[in-house]
């Protein structure tokens, strides 16, 4: 028998699953900013991290505009992120890391974008506007960190590229 059997379920259950995102999110940007050597790219982790944790916070409040208790759900999507980036930080030369942590943190940005899009469509439908509001912060905030991301990324790729031999 189905343990979810109604949109609101669904809705929280997905929830769970987006806090779940945030919190091995946190856990790769504390990796990602120790493991970074460029100042930019160190502080651009450790801002994000700050923000993450805000994230963390709307999305409890989230919960807690529902009546629910904040209880985190696996998200597969992200354990496979955070494995892929483990696999490669342990492959990639250091005068390369910068660059692909960044590259690999965009790929994270653009599947929380995702992930919050989708919780935002589903609180409108059941009108729920407290929680739209704090979904739509978290979503601001992912946008605007994958355009300071995409940026860094590009740069640190060009730089490597004009380094490698041809």
């Amino acid at each position: 028998m189905a343990e979810i059997n109604d949109a609101r379920q669904l809705f929280v259950h997905q929830l769970g699953e987006a806090l779940n995102m945030e919190r091995t999110a946190l856990t790769m940007l504390t990796r990602n900013e120790a493991a970074a050597g460029e100042p930019e790219v160190v502080q651009l982790f450790a801002d994000h991290r700050r923000e993450t944790e805000g994230q963390i916070a709307n999305l409890e409040q989230a919960f807690s505009a529902l009546g629910e208790e904040a209880a985190g759900h696996v998200c597969h999507g992200m354990q496979g992120m955070k494995q892929e980036a483990q696999e490669m930080t342990e492959k990639i030369g250091p005068e390369l890391l910068d660059g692909a942590l960044a590259a690999g943190a965009t790929h994270v940005e653009h599947y929380e974008i995702a992930t919050y899009e989708g919780l935002i469509a589903q609180a409108e439908a059941m009108g729920e506007q407290d929680v739209v509001a704090v979904l739509q912060e978290n979503l601001e905030q992912e946008q605007a960190t994958l355009r300071k991301l995409e940026t860094t990324a590009v740069r640190l790729a060009q730089r490597a590229a004009s380094r490698t031999p041809r």
